[in-house]
């Protein structure tokens, strides 16, 4: 095999999180009269976490304890409806479990909270991934390293016999933070073009890719 464990993001690469994302968004602006956003406009918000989502989709010049509000209200709306429209991208169950059983270790790195990850994980992936790995203590949000570098030390594999896989510019800083090889998927919150720009090597439209190319000997 040409790698020993797969790395993923979560949004936008495993799961099309966007219109319950978008939804909820909006439904906190429209809670506290501010103007709302097209789900193009939220697609392009999204990607550093829930905090830069928030300060993204805010009119411009709000007082931080005024963002405070809205994020707090944000939260506990999500939480009742983050899985309304969520589920996994087409293919993407059925690529996890070849890689598995190729022999591939499979694991999550997200910028949401690490209970929400693992959360997240069981509901939509039980027993597909060896460990999922969220922001806490310790451990900074991508794009710095500290995610894949924990699965690295809980799953015992060296970096240069993984591979994260992610679809967004934050996903292309982490992998080269990261001093790993990569795989940029086209179907998440970004698209090819700008990805590319941002320093996208290699890129791929469907899942069934990251198959044939992880397990290349």
């Amino acid at each position: 095999m040409k790698y020993d464990l797969v790395i993923f993001d979560k949004d936008g690469t495993i799961l099309n999180t966007l219109e319950d994302l978008a939804d909820s968004l909006n439904a906190t602006l429209r809670h506290f009269h501010y103007p709302e956003h097209t789900i193009e406009e939220v697609c392009s918000f999204v990607g550093n976490g829930i905090r830069l989502l928030i300060e993204r989709g805010v009119p411009k010049g709000l007082e931080v304890s005024e963002i405070d509000k809205v994020h707090a209200y944000f939260m506990t709306y999500y939480q009742e409806h983050c899985a309304d429209k969520t589920k996994p991208y087409d293919g993407i169950h059925e690529t996890i479990q070849k890689l598995r059983e190729a022999g591939i270790k499979t694991a999550v790195v997200s910028n949401k909270a690490d209970c929400a990850v693992k959360e997240l994980a069981e509901q939509y992936f039980d027993g597909l991934f060896d460990v999922a790995v969220g922001e806490r203590e310790g451990i900074l949000k991508k794009p710095a390293p500290d995610g894949v570098n924990d699965v690295l030390r809980q799953l015992g594999v060296a970096r240069e016999r993984a591979i994260y896989v992610g679809d967004s510019e934050v996903d292309v800083a982490t992998a080269q933070n990261a001093q790993m090889d990569s795989l940029i998927v086209e179907w998440g919150f970004r698209k090819a073009d700008f990805l590319k720009e941002h320093g996208a090597k290699l890129l791929i439209s469907d899942p069934k890719e990251i198959v044939e190319y992880c397990v290349q000997q």
